[in-house]
């Protein structure tokens, strides 16, 4: 297979080499990984920069010596970065030209936007699907290429589930069958957890309060990764000396996932304070989804628990394994769940 264009036309000066080694228990054997660092030319074009996680990579980035371009609506609110040394490109996914301003000349894509509440197909896939066509469109016209990192989500696994799940998946496929000699690469995450996130952490805090809701199955066990973990993944995959091409599960490195019992524990160990779980009965769930998603269509705005998040939620199965990511980039997890959590509500 033919080298792509951007890891043999890059000025050498840009790039540091140096090797990682890796402990496998299960293999018995140390794996090295080349990884590259970087000068302070290299630059990052980012979207979703003003979200949850964009903002935890936009930092990670700066931190590290990258020069960052991201882009932003108008709209959004940028004051958490603001001191940052971000270039700020005005413009949308909807819109070709920002996007082409914001990957010109770049080194690398790395792609955290994207639509997580919604009440159909199409709203998913404008943002999902179309998006990241325009994206990839944009970055395979530099010469050289920038390599492309695309956050999808562990639910891309089960693309039947729901709305969202499916343009998740679409959005893979778009990208792998429009990337042509462009390196790239998809992470997969779990639920991703840590200060300031809007989705996890006010259940979180019900626990902290002495209140689970069970609306999972009770034999459900998923995998979580906190959000810095999931900042210094993507560097590795920057770093890395080989294109990857491919699509990886990344998670916090607790074998066979957590159970939701394994979760208040830990609370309960953090506060000192006993969780008592309430369950929510599937009849009753189904009823609120299907209430809320009448409701959004009526009145305009985009909802989170609908029918389709109803089957994420009742999946059994979102473990992950970090085997093959590893193996490839020499990334491992440091933070452990009970360490997230108490970061997450500064105990």
């Amino acid at each position: 297979m033919d080298t792509p264009e951007s890891f043999t036309s890059r000025p050498q000066q840009y790039v540091r080499r140096c090797a990682v080694a890796v402990w496998f228990p299960s293999a018995g054997k140390l794996v090295t990984t080349v990884i590259h660092s970087v000068s302070m030319d290299f630059t990052i074009a980012l979207t979703g920069a003003t979200g949850f996680i964009g903002d935890r990579v936009a930092r990670r980035l700066l931190a590290k010596g990258y020069k960052l371009r991201a882009l932003t609506r108008p709209t959004s609110n940028r004051s958490r970065l603001a001191g940052c040394h971000i270039h700020w490109v005005e413009g949308a996914l909807e819109d070709s030209d920002s996007l082409s301003r914001l990957v010109r000349g770049v080194d690398a894509v790395v792609h955290c936007a994207g639509a997580v509440r919604g009440a159909t197909q199409a709203h998913f896939d404008r943002s999902n699907v179309d998006g990241v066509a325009r994206l990839v469109r944009a970055a395979v016209e530099q010469h050289p290429l920038p390599r492309f990192l695309l956050i999808s989500s562990l639910v891309a696994r089960e693309p039947e589930l729901s709305y969202y799940s499916a343009s998740k998946r679409q959005s893979e496929v778009m990208l792998a069958d429009q990337a042509g000699n462009m390196p790239w690469i998809a992470l997969r995450p779990p639920p991703v957890y840590g200060p300031g996130d809007k989705e996890m952490l006010p259940l979180f805090r019900w626990m902290a309060r002495g209140l689970a809701f069970e609306l999972a199955s009770g034999r459900a066990r998923y995998s979580m990764l906190y959000v810095d973990d999931l900042a210094e993944a993507i560097c590795r995959c920057l770093l890395n000396e080989h294109p990857l091409n491919d699509v990886f599960e990344l998670h916090d490195g607790h074998p066979n996932g957590y159970s939701l019992r394994d979760i208040t524990v830990t609370i309960e160990q953090l506060t000192a304070k006993r969780v008592r779980k309430v369950k929510v009965p599937l009849i009753v769930l189904r009823a609120l989804a299907s209430l809320n998603l009448n409701a959004a269509r009526i009145f305009g705005y985009a909802p989170m628990l609908t029918p389709g998040k109803v089957g994420e939620l009742r999946h059994p199965d979102w473990v992950c394994d970090n085997t093959a990511f590893t193996r490839k980039t020499g990334w491992t997890p440091r933070v452990s769940l009970e360490e997230g959590l108490r970061r997450t509500l500064e105990f």
